[in-house]
């Protein structure tokens, strides 16, 4: 029997130094809030999603980096991606996607704890 039968998604718990901005962080690239309290906020983004959770170590958080794998990453870019991101959020400002040495276009966004997302798309 293999290992994923049965398996509906993974999903990573990522940390937040300020709870309540990275709700509203989260919510500008699209993501929908599903269960919140005051330790955890399950979020989505089409099939997949994260847990939000309401904890910040600055170690972990400045080196944990999430993939984000959409069908066409400069569509989803100019969609979600809103201009004034890096000023709203005081965070780092986005990357654009390029293509990279190891073969995938990736565009990278910085949330407000320093976590770092590669957004990109399988390749052809």
């Amino acid at each position: 029997m293999s290992a994923a039968k049965g398996v509906l998604g993974v999903r990573a718990f990522i940390p937040a130094r300020d709870f309540a901005l990275s709700q509203r962080f989260y919510a500008a690239l699209g993501f929908e809030a599903g269960h919140v309290d005051a330790q955890v906020a399950v979020l989505t983004l089409g099939e997949s999603g994260i847990i939000l959770q309401n904890y910040y170590e600055k170690a972990f958080a400045e080196n944990c980096m999430v993939q984000l794998m959409v069908e066409d990453v400069d569509d989803w870019w100019a969609r979600a991606v809103p201009p004034g991101l890096a000023a709203e959020f005081d965070v780092q400002h986005p990357k654009p996607p390029v293509m990279q040495s190891w073969g995938l276009k990736v565009g990278f966004i910085w949330d407000p704890s320093g976590v770092l997302w590669h957004v990109t798309q399988r390749p052809a």
